[in-house]
C-alpha cells in the first residue's frame, strides 16, 4: 500500500453531540466543592436537556470509573424523544455474540437511535484488572476480530470465524436491529494498530482536541489508509467547551475551573497516564507537558483538562463567535461532527447550544428540537407582559 495523501473533503454540515457524566459533575476540576453525585435524575436533566435542544446525541464514557454505559442508556432511551446514545463496546471484556444481541436490542426498542463506540482500552492496570492481559498491539488484532463477528452477525449473517482470539461456529442473530446493516461504528485510535483497524472497520474515525495542523495531518493519514482499502470515513472530533459572552468571561471560566487543582493533584494524574500504552493519551499529555503555564496550546485551544482528566484534555475557550470559528476550522479539515462536554454539564449543555448553535451549519440532525421550540410559544421574558422579546445575534 502506497498511503499516498488523499486531499482533505471540508464538511459543509456538522452535528454536534453532547456528553453524560457518569464519572461525576462538578463545578471544578478534582474537587468535592459543587460535586454532582451520578444519579438517574441528574443524569435524566442532562439527557432531556440534550434531547430538547437538539443535539444529535449523547456520548457515554466507559472504564471502571464509570456507571456502566449500555445500563444508563438503557435507562435514558423512554425518557427523550430523538436524541442518540454512543455506547460503548469493550473487546475482550465481552463475547461480540453478547454485545451484538444488545446492541439489537437497544436499536429496536429506541426506534433506530444508538450508535455504537469501541474502545479497546489504554490503560494496562485497568485492563488487567478486568482480565484483559494483552500487549498493546495484540488487543487491536482481538478488536478485528471482534467487529468481524459483531458486523456480520448484526448483518443477518450466520457466522463461522476462526481467529487467534475468537472463535465462532453458527453463530446468529435472531432479532434484527432497527439501523441497516448494524449501528454505525464510532472508533478512535491513534496508533498505527488501532488505524488499521479504523480503515478496514469502522464508519466514524474519531480523535482527540489537538491542534488543527495536527488534526489535519491525522485525517489525512486516515483518508489515505481507508481510501487504499476501497472505503471512506466519516470523523468526528472529542472536545471540552468554554463559552461565554466574551472573551474575557470565558478564560476566567477556564481558570476557575483549575482552581482547586493544586501541584500535587497534577503530579499524581501524570503519573498515572504515563503508565498508558494509549498513543492518544501520550499524544495530549505532549500538549501540556504537565506545566500550568503554557495551556493555550493553539487560538482558543486550551488543555487545561488534560492536567488531571484522562482521555480528551483539550477544551475551546472564548465567546460564542470564536468557538464557531474555530469549529469551522476543523469542519475544512473534513470533522463532519463534534462531540462535547463541559462542566458542569448541565448548564453548559444550555449555553453552547444557545450561544454557538446559531452560529454553526448544523445538519437537520441537529438543532431542529432548539428551532421548534423557538416557534412553537414564548421564548423568553415576554415585556411587560404584552410584547414578546425581539431576536438579537448570539453575542460575539
Amino acid at each position: 500500500m502506497t498511503n499516498k495523501p488523499v486531499p482533505p473533503i471540508a464538511a459543509e454540515q456538522t452535528d454536534v453531540l453532547w456528553f453524560l457524566p457518569t464519572h461525576g459533575d462538578g463545578r471544578y476540576l478534582a474537587s468535592d466543592i459543587g460535586a454532582r453525585h451520578v444519579t438517574l435524575n441528574y443524569l435524566s436533566q442532562i439527557a432531556r436537556a440534550a434531547d430538547e435542544l437538539g443535539y444529535f446525541g449523547v456520548l457515554l464514557p466507559t472504564g471502571r470509573s464509570c456507571e456502566d454505559s449500555w445500563v444508563i442508556a438503557s435507562a435514558m432511551v423512554p425518557l427523550t424523544q430523538r436524541l442518540r446514545y454512543l455506547v460503548a463496546v469493550r473487546p475482550g471484556l465481552s463475547e461480540p455474540s453478547m454485545t451484538a444481541r444488545m446492541a439489537a436490542t437497544l436499536d429496536r426498542l429506541s426506534g433506530g437511535r444508538l450508535l455504537i463506540n469501541v474502545v479497546t482500552g489504554g490503560d494496562p492496570a485497568e485492563l488487567q484488572g478486568d482480565g484483559v492481559w494483552l500487549a498493546h498491539d495484540e488487543r487491536y488484532v482481538a478488536t478485528d476480530e471482534y467487529l468481524k463477528v459483531w458486523r456480520a452477525m448484526l448483518a443477518g449473517e450466520t457466522v463461522d470465524f476462526q481467529g487467534k482470539h475468537i472463535t465462532v461456529k453458527g453463530g446468529k442473530l435472531l432479532f434484527p436491529p432497527v439501523q441497516s446493516p448494524y449501528p454505525p461504528l464510532y472508533f478512535g485510535g491513534s496508533s498505527e494498530a488501532g488505524q488499521i483497524v479504523a480503515a478496514e472497520q469502522v464508519d466514524v474515525y474519531l480523535t482527540w482536541g489537538e491542534p488543527p495542523a495536527g488534526v489535519g495531518e491525522k485525517l489525512a493519514h486516515m483518508r489515505a489508509m481507508a481510501a487504499e482499502r476501497g472505503r471512506t470515513l466519516s470523523f468526528g472530533i472529542r472536545l471540552h467547551v468554554i463559552v461565554r459572552e466574551t472573551e474575557a468571561e470565558a478564560w476566567a471560566a477556564a481558570d476557575n475551573l483549575i482552581r482547586h487543582v493544586d501541584d500535587a493533584a497534577i503530579a499524581l494524574a501524570q503519573k498515572t497516564f504515563a503508565r498508558f500504552d494509549s498513543v492518544g493519551q501520550q499524544r495530549m499529555a505532549r500538549l501540556h507537558g504537565g506545566r500550568r503555564d503554557k495551556l493555550e496550546i493553539s487560538p482558543n485551544l486550551w488543555a487545561g483538562v488534560g492536567l488531571v482528566r484522562g482521555g480528551a484534555g483539550t477544551a475551546l475557550v472564548g465567546n460564542p463567535d470564536q468557538v464557531a470559528a474555530r469549529m469551522k476550522e476543523y469542519m475544512a479539515l473534513g470533522i463532519d461532527r463534534f462531540i462535547l462536554s463541559g462542566y458542569p454539564h448541565l448548564e453548559e449543555c444550555y449555553r453552547f447550544a444557545e450561544l454557538v448553535f446559531p452560529l454553526l451549519p448544523l445538519r437537520e440532525t441537529t438543532g431542529n428540537a432548539a428551532a421548534g421550540a423557538r416557534n412553537a410559544g414564548p421564548f423568553g421574558e415576554i415585556i411587560a407582559n404584552v410584547a414578546a422579546p425581539a431576536r438579537t445575534a448570539a453575542a460575539g
